[in-house]
């Protein structure tokens, strides 16, 4: 009978043994599941950053062409040009790209940078000699703008 009580002592830690090893097994699936989560995350995120940054190095490269296209726009009537003028526009525009408003605006530094200024409304952009854009929401090249200085509204009147 004791022998029966020592196999079914031994019987009863193999299983604690087992269920103990079974445990540890599982929790450590579970986090190297979770590591493999968080690793497939931040790899779709990297990717998405690379894409992101693709696309503004590619529209930072084409925002000269862009700028000439305008400049020609205003010097020409040719249909196919302005055309074509347009489905670029209208492509930027689908990555992503946002023209800044500036003209007859309150010069603001954080998106515009002061070229130039002359007799005007005091702290007024007055012109515009590069459009500045934001790509997603963020400044990827500020506008170049005329500013007017000496001259308060009161003055004006």
């Amino acid at each position: 009978m004791n022998k029966n009580k020592d196999i079914q002592n031994q019987n009863d830690n193999k299983i604690q043994e087992l269920e103990t090893k079974l445990v540890e097994m599982e929790n450590n699936w579970k986090r190297a599941l979770a590591d493999y989560t968080n690793q497939q995350k931040r790899f779709n995120e990297e990717r998405e950053e690379i894409r992101k940054r693709a696309n503004e190095i590619l529209l930072l490269n084409l925002l000269p062409i862009v700028d000439n296209m305008d400049m020609l726009l205003q010097h020409t009537n040719d249909m196919g040009f302005k055309m074509i003028a347009k489905e670029l526009q209208k492509i930027v525009s689908m990555a992503g790209l946002e023209e800044i408003n500036t003209l007859d605006k309150e010069f603001d530094v954080t998106t515009m940078e002061a070229v130039d200024s002359k007799e005007g409304e005091l702290n007024k952009v007055l012109e515009t000699k590069a459009k500045g854009y934001f790509l997603n929401g963020k400044l990827i090249r500020p506008a170049k703008v005329v500013v007017g200085k000496n001259i308060n509204k009161e003055e004006q009147k």
